[in-house]
Order: C-alpha cells, then sequence, then structure tokens
C-alpha cells in the first residue's frame, strides 16, 4: 500500500468535504469487496510455504525428529507438530 496525495486524485471540491472530517490526518480508504485479493495471491508466498511444508512433512517421513526439523526450517516444535498433521491429513 502507498500513500497517494487527494490534492492529485479528487476534485478540489470533495477534498475541502473530505477536511471537514480529518484535517492533514491520514485516513484509508478499504478495498471495494469485489476488488480484494486473498492472502499471497499476487506473490510466491503461498507456493513458497506449501513447498516448505510438504519438504517438512518428507523430512519428517524419513526420520528427522520434531526438534530437528525446527532447527533445520527455524520453525518452533509446535509449528512442526502443527504443518506434520495437516500434511498428514492432506495426504490420505
Amino acid at each position: 500500500m502507498s500513500y497517494k496525495n487527494a490534492k492529485n486524485l479528487l476534485p478540489a471540491e470533495l477534498v475541502e468535504l473530505i477536511q471537514n472530517y480529518v484535517d492533514g490526518e491520514y485516513i484509508y480508504i478499504p478495498r471495494i469487496e469485489d476488488n480484494k485479493k486473498s492472502w499471497g495471491s499476487s506473490t510466491d508466498t503461498i507456493r513458497e510455504l506449501n513447498l516448505r511444508n510438504c519438504n517438512i512433512y518428507n523430512d519428517y517421513l524419513t526420520g528427522m525428529d520434531m526438534d530437528t526439523l525446527g532447527r533445520k526450517y527455524y520453525l518452533s516444535s509446535k509449528s512442526i507438530q502443527r504443518i506434520v498433521l495437516k500434511e498428514k491429513r492432506a495426504n490420505f
């Protein structure tokens, strides 16, 4: 998200009207519901996390213990347990 100057985007009358409510403050204008993007849809984050989780599960299946997996992937043992359980359920 980047900031835009209202004077460069909106008609002067609208800027004056908004200034009656907020003068010199930052405001957030939410997206129209139909224009919202799902999390990670504009990056490869979801794909990268899915690949990481698959690798964690494969390492688990080869006998690597939770603590070692946590150190290898820089995650807590609890996070590793959650990922392994989720992958186990997805593969059945």
